[in-house]
């Protein structure tokens, strides 16, 4: 398929279980993908060439050093028309376990860095007239979780960064918009709620409309369509793809 034929994709955290679906995806419909790792990640490079994506090693901690990275690889292959803001640091605990620095860390991984590589891809997009920046939010803003402070904070600051970005790259042919997932099924799923899975999966349920668990392909559906020319009057938005959440309070929280 061809929807989005000859375009360039920088996807952060293209490795994780939502990544590499939004991956596969945007690669069957014809982009080019570089997927925006740490360099710890195990096997990263063979687990790109096998999805058919490019690898970028990047530590998301320090900005200076993944902007500069980003922008020469930007310089070398001609800029990147589309970025997805989907790498996330979340950490489970009470709030007041938290250092300051911790709350810092995930403020600069979940949000910073959507703007740090903006501002680095917005160029190419604005000498072209075209771009697409996707900014992954969260059911969680809802506020239905303990324990994720410094992680729903770091998910506010980046819907009030998708919406202005919106505001000032419009002019320039750039929609910017917001996918705020609900509960997924997922690898990080999985770890956190492992020792009470089924519980989980029946509360997720419970509180959705729909009556079925969300997969990364739903999520990576949505993503391609919102950076398809379809969407090309969808801007400033925050897109909820949670079943239709209606509820509360995860269990043990």
């Amino acid at each position: 398929m061809s929807r989005h034929k000859g375009r360039k994709v920088l996807l952060t955290g293209g490795l994780g279980s939502l990544g590499r679906a939004q991956a596969e995806k945007l690669i069957a419909d014809g982009a080019q993908v570089t997927v925006l790792e740490h360099p710890s990640v195990e096997n990263g490079p063979a687990r790109a060439t096998e999805l058919g994506a490019a690898f970028l090693p990047c530590d998301l901690n320090d900005l200076d050093s993944a902007s500069a990275t980003v922008r020469s690889v930007a310089e070398q292959t001609g800029g990147f028309d589309i970025l997805i803001n989907n790498a996330a640091l979340i950490i489970n605990r009470p709030y007041d376990a938290f250092t300051l620095t911790e709350y810092e860390d995930q403020i600069r991984v979940n949000s910073s860095a959507a703007f740090a590589l903006t501002a680095v891809c917005a160029d190419h997009m604005k000498a072209q007239g075209w771009g697409r920046v996707i900014n992954f939010t969260s059911v969680t803003l809802k506020g239905i979780l303990d324990g994720y402070v410094p992680y729903v904070a770091s998910k506010g600051a980046l819907l009030g960064l998708t919406v202005t970005l919106a505001r000032e790259l419009g002019a320039h042919g750039i929609t910017v918009n917001g996918v705020a997932p609900g509960a997924v099924v997922s690898e990080a799923e999985a770890r956190v709620f492992a020792d009470k899975a089924q519980e989980y999966s029946d509360w997720v349920l419970e509180q959705q409309c729909l009556k079925t668990r969300i997969e990364p392909a739903d999520i990576a559906d949505l993503v391609s369509f919102l950076v398809s020319d379809e969407a090309r009057v969808i801007t400033g938005q925050n897109i909820g793809i949670d079943g239709g959440w209606q509820g509360g309070r995860a269990p043990g929280t």
